[in-house]
Formats: C-alpha cells, sequence, structure tokens
C-alpha cells in the first residue's frame, strides 16, 4: 500500500497517478477544512481514502510512503524509519515513474528567484521551438508531467523537494543562491545547504552563482577545467588530491559553469558592460564568448533578475539553445505578480510591490535595485536575522513603515544600523492597515524616491499569503493616487 502524506497539490497528484497505476493507496492530512475535504472527495472517487488528523506512525501494510513537504521529524516519518518503511518525495516518486525515452529535466533551486528564473527557462527553450513546460515547486506538480508529451521539462525544486529526492539526475541543474530560510524545518544552515547541494549529486552540468558563497561551495566538488568535462583517471593512477582529476574520480564526466554579475571567465556566463555574455558553451570557451542578451531583454531590470537570467540562459545552454533564442525567450518571459512590479507613480515617487520578498536575503536584492528607498516592510521573520540586511541597505533608506508581528525586531535593526532613518510602526491586522502604510510611506518619501514594499518576512500573520498582501499594497497605492483602479499599474518594463 502507498501512503501519501498530505493532500496539497502534489499529494492530490501523487494520489491520483498511483491509483491510476492500480495501486491501494491512502492519504494522510493533518488539517481540515472545506478545500481537503474536495479534494478528499474527488480522490474517493478513485478509490483513494483519506484520512484526516495527525498521524503517529504508517498505517498497517503501508510498503512506501510519499511525503510532499512534512518536516522530516514528524512523528509519523520517524515512525517509518524505524520500521524500514521507504519514504520518498512526489518529485523522488516522479523519477521513478519516468517512461523510457522520458523528457530529460532542466532542474534549479535556491533560496530565492526559483520561479522567476524557471519560467525564463521555459521561455527560452520555447523560443527554441522545443515543447517545454515548467513544474515541480512552480505550480504543476511533476508526477503529472513526466509522461506526457514535452521533450524537456523545466523543474523548480524546493529543499522540501530535495529532501527526498535521492535518485533524480538532471541533464543539467543550478543554484541560484542559498541563504538562511526555512530552518526551522531544517535544524540548521549546514543541513539546509546541504539539501540544496543534492540537485548537484548526478546531474550531468552543474550551474552555479559564482557571486554567492554558498551556491560556490555546493559547487566545489564538480568543478572541472573550464567549458570541459573531465573524466576519471585511469585505474591504477594517482590523482593529486583537490586537482579535476580527483574530484573527477568521485564526478566523472560532470561539466561544471558558473555565473556571474562581472566579466565571465572561461567557463562562465556574464556581465560585459549591458550585454549577457557566454563563455562557456562556445566552440572555444577560453578565447570565444557569445551575445545572449542585454540588460533591455531583461524585465523587470534589477540586479538579482539579470541573474536569474544568466543561470536560466546557462541551463537552456547545456540543452542546446541557441543564443538568439536566449534572448527571444527573455523578451517573451511576463513576470509573476509581486516580484517587483512597478504599481503607480505618484507625486514623482514610484510604488513598487516585491511581496514575494518574504525572507531578508530577497528583501535585500531588491532594495539593492533602488537608489533611495521608503522601505515597507514586517511579517513574519521565521527566526531569521535582519541586521546585516539594514546594515548593507541603510546608505538606501530614507524612511521606513513596518507592519505585522515582528516589526519590532526590524525596528530594533534599524536602531543599532540606521539609527538616522525615520521610523513608522503601523500597528494592528485590521483591513485598514495597508492604506495606513501607504499614507505614512508617502509622508516620508520625496520625488525621486522609491517607495518599495520588500518585506524580509512571511505574510500569513495578517494576509492569506504574499499575493494577498501585495494586492491590498497595489490597492492602497491607487486610492492614495485617487484614480481607484489605477492607470500605471503592471511590471514595469
Amino acid at each position: 500500500m502507498i501512503c501519501v502524506a498530505g493532500l496539497g497539490v502534489s499529494g492530490v497528484a501523487a494520489a491520483r497517478v498511483m491509483a491510476a497505476r492500480g495501486e491501494k493507496v491512502v492519504v494522510l492530512e493533518g488539517r481540515d477544512g472545506e478545500r481537503a475535504r474536495t479534494a478528499a472527495a474527488g480522490l474517493a472517487a478513485l478509490g483513494v481514502e483519506v484520512r484526516f488528523g495527525e498521524p503517529a506512525e504508517p498505517p498497517p501494510g503501508t510498503t512506501t510512503i510519499v511525503t510532499t513537504g512534512w518536516p522530516p521529524h514528524h512523528p509519523m516519518l520517524a515512525a517509518a524509519a524505524a520500521a524500514g518503511i521507504e519514504v520518498i518525495g512526489e518529485v523522488e516518486l516522479a523519477w521513478r515513474l519516468r517512461p523510457e525515452g522520458a523528457a530529460p529535466w532542466l532542474a534549479l533551486t535556491g533560496t530565492n528567484g526559483k520561479t522567476t528564473a524557471v519560467r525564463m527557462l521555459t521561455s527560452m527553450l520555447l523560443a527554441a521551438g522545443h515543447r517545454a513546460l515548467a513544474v515541480g515547486n512552480v505550480g504543476t506538480p511533476v508526477v503529472e508531467a513526466v509522461g506526457g508529451p514535452c521533450e524537456v521539462l523545466a523543474v523548480e525544486l524546493s529543499s522540501f523537494q530535495l529532501h527526498r529526492s535521492p535518485g533524480i539526475a538532471p541533464l543539467a541543474a543550478a543554484v541560484l543562491n542559498v541563504a538562511p530560510d526555512h530552518l526551522d524545518w531544517h535544524g540548521s544552515m549546514e543541513e539546509y545547504a546541504r539539501v540544496k547541494g543534492e540537485i548537484f549529486a548526478r546531474a550531468g552540468t552543474v550551474v552555479y552563482n559564482a557571486d554567492d558563497e554558498w551556491a560556490t561551495r555546493l559547487a566545489a566538488p564538480y568543478l572541472t577545467t573550464p567549458g570541459t568535462a573531465v573524466t576519471a583517471p585511469a585505474t591504477g593512477s594517482a590523482a593529486v588530491p583537490g586537482s579535476a582529476a580527483a574530484r573527477a574520480t568521485a564526478h566523472p564526466g560532470v561539466r561544471s559553469v558558473g555565473f556571474t554579475l562581472g566579466v565571465p571567465r572561461p567557463g562562465q556566463l556574464g556581465v560585459v558592460e549591458d550585454l549577457l555574455v557566454d563563455r562557456a558553451f562556445t566552440a572555444d570557451p577560453v578565447t570565444g564568448a557569445e551575445e545572449l542578451a542585454s540588460f533591455d531583454d531583461v524585465r523587470p531590470l534589477a540586479p538579482h533578475n539579470v541573474a536569474n537570467a544568466l543561470a536560466a540562459a546557462a541551463l537552456a545552454r547545456a540543452y542546446g539553445v541557441p543564443a538568439d533564442a536566449v534572448r527571444r525567450g527573455l523578451l517573451d518571459f511576463v513576470p509573476d505578480p509581486h516580484r517587483i512590479a512597478h504599481v503607480a507613480s505618484v507625486a514623482g515617487v514610484d510604488y513598487v510591490d516585491d511581496s514575494k520578498a518574504t525572507n531578508p536575503h530577497a528583501a535585500a536584492a531588491s532594495l539593492a535595485a533602488y537608489p533611495s528607498v521608503v522601505w515597507v516592510a514586517g511579517g513574519q521573520l521565521k527566526g531569521a536575522d535582519v541586521g546585516e540586511l539594514v546594515r548593507r541597505a541603510a546608505p538606501r533608506l530614507r524612511g521606513a513603515v513596518l507592519l505585522g508581528v515582528d516589526r519590532e525586531r526590524i525596528r530594533e535593526a534599524l536602531a543599532r544600523h540606521a539609527g538616522n532613518v525615520p521610523v513608522v510602526e503601523v500597528a494592528g491586522q485590521d483591513t485598514g492597515v495597508m492604506d495606513r502604510v501607504v499614507t505614512e510611506a508617502a509622508r516620508l518619501a520625496a520625488p525621486g524616491d522609491t517607495v518599495l514594499l520588500a518585506p524580509a518576512g512571511a505574510s500569513w500573520d495578517m494576509f492569506t499569503g504574499y499575493p494577498a498582501r501585495g494586492e491590498a499594497f497595489a490597492r492602497a497605492v491607487h486610492r492614495l493616487a485617487g484614480t481607484g483602479t489605477g492607470t500605471d499599474g503592471g511590471p514595469r518594463a
């Protein structure tokens, strides 16, 4: 019997697929509610039993558990391990169910930027004429896509998904960045980073952010001569520890490609003036270079979004996508909402919604995109420290308006590292809070400033999710402008 832990999107998909294969399936769900009951009714029609409540051990007869994000310390998973029952994730299940000749995976992970990068990658693949689909953490469960008609899958993977995926072997894999997040789930920064690095373990091409300390550390065991794949030394020959030959002994045939916001070295993608340049996937990576796109092709333009574009381009190039399709893909790409989206300009001040910046690393990248900012921040920090974020952002802060459950922690960091920055706290959780936030931000801002919603925390303390927070901010801005719905909304090109 297959036990599926979780009744979310991927759990329902796993249950459906396994039931269609004739397996007996039981789904366990700890949270009850209308949405869960509706999903359970749909599965019941397929012969799948759904049990509500917090289980302490697997159901009798369980041979495999498919988990969809339950933490490793959950009592039932611990009991399964003690009983010798295999526990895998939905992504691992999908990998095992691939038919012969299945579409290769181009996979990526990172603390921030995953969805943007995977959608950029998909756009590049489509521009090159390939049947491609974005799957995984981006929304479409991988288990539903592996048997479909696509030529190639662009796979976004979270640390939760990678934790239980010991067998996946992408054609190419990328780590965008790694910063503290979900430490309550993983237990430590080291374990969180280790799990992120699992995406490289069986990849044919390793793509890493050469500007990010953790991403570079995770890629270190796979680094090879620029632009080449090395092979293991002949049997009986000696390999110097730390040399390319020594690394190849553990990872034969793996190619490594870095990306950087600086000028690229041989074997890297990077930036030359305002151009995105490839020095990895060229006929001669040592002396050759190929222009892929320009800053004008990256939307919305911000340093971290250029990094996303370079990562996507590296994965696309690993699949053989030509340079002109990289550019066309970037031009065709439509950014998802609430990611440094320009809402309106009011009295010479720009208002920008980056509600998706739900941790300090994401907020830091957003703040770095603007020279003079009135920062709207707050929410659930999930144990993260904001001191370094505030210290680095201090020179560009013109004011801060704080809301949410952990706003006092941000105020304390501002007092320590940006004592001259005026700060306003807006208390309460009623529907009018965001109007008061925007009003206070407008009071602090001067023409030429940007009022930036980059909260650095999750939204669940006040909203149903980060989209609801961003929408509340946009509505408040439009009311401030007196336009009702606004005439200058949407992402800035």
